[in-house]
């Protein structure tokens, strides 16, 4: 080796992993729509109404389904759609989605295809709700295998300041009514807030964000403000929430989901009053509880 000459240090070579992402158009269409309508005396009222729009997906150029939507989220909406329904597994799944508000369309194009479309398209539950919900496949599928984290646990004053946060928040509810509305949220601040039509629509924009955000929900609370039904309870299920909390009540399905689960469901939670029903274990209570 020659004389003053130094070895060559061997820099580590860094590995930058992005996240996947679907290409993904970016349509979403106005929230409200300015209306004149008039008042008990007579007078002339500009007014904000929600937006209601149809939105077809066809996955590989089959026609899946329509859902009437506000268009606010609908790439996500679509998303979250096919996850819930358990039609793919990963969002490695998808290689693009693209909405058309001239055709009122979504063309979803994937890799291999939706595994079993034909069996599950073939049996298809109507759901309550608004509108006119539809789950494919058999609905108590899978349950037996998810498994929510045992540890998880939410302090009640958590509980009062995501309440709170939630009743400060805009929301298009506020301006137009008519819309239901969700939240994820980490302890009691708001990660991501959707509104929509319905609310199976708003849950699953939800569900559809934290796939293409790479989010887990084993420590997220979710709240909405309808009631809990089955499918509600499951779609918290699946997106491996812990948390489900309402302003609204519950259905006896969505309780016996609930428990067999293993979610916590609090119900009529407003301001500082709630209902805890099921996973009671996982509340952190800031008073003792009340003896009967």
């Amino acid at each position: 080796m020659p004389r003053n000459t130094r070895p060559q240090r061997t820099l580590p070579i860094l590995r930058i992993y992005m996240r996947y992402r679907p290409t993904l158009t970016q349509s979403a269409r106005p929230a409200t729509f300015t209306v004149d309508a008039f008042d008990e005396h007579g007078a002339r009222q500009p007014t904000p109404i929600a937006g209601e729009h149809p939105l077809t997906i066809y996955v590989d150029k089959r026609e899946i389904l329509t859902i009437m939507t506000l268009g606010a989220a609908p790439e996500a909406l679509v998303i979250g759609y096919l996850r819930n329904q358990r039609l793919l597994e990963s969002i490695e799944d998808i290689v693009s989605v693209q909405v058309d508000w001239e055709v009122n369309a979504c063309s979803v194009v994937t890799r291999s295809g939706l595994k079993d479309l034909d069996a599950k398209m073939a049996k298809r539950t109507k759901t309550t709700g608004c509108g006119e919900g539809t789950v494919f496949g058999d609905l108590m599928a899978d349950l037996e295998n998810i498994k929510l984290p045992a540890g998880a646990r939410l302090a009640q004053e958590t509980l009062y300041g995501l309440l709170n946060n939630v009743r400060l928040h805009e929301s298009i509810y506020k301006q137009a009514g008519a819309v239901h509305g969700c939240a994820l949220a980490l302890g009691s601040e708001i990660l991501t807030f959707v509104e929509d039509v319905g609310r199976h629509n708003a849950v699953d924009a939800i569900a559809g964000w934290m796939w293409l955000e790479g989010v887990d929900g084993g420590d997220k609370i979710f709240y909405t403000t309808g009631r809990l039904t089955s499918e509600m309870v499951i779609k918290a299920a699946q997106m491996g929430i812990p948390f489900l909390v309402s302003r609204s009540g519950l259905t006896q399905m969505g309780y016996e989901i609930a428990q067999k689960t293993g979610i916590t469901m609090i119900g009529r939670a407003v301001n500082k009053h709630f209902l805890l029903f099921t996973g009671t274990e996982r509340l952190l209570r800031s008073v003792e509880p009340a003896h009967a």
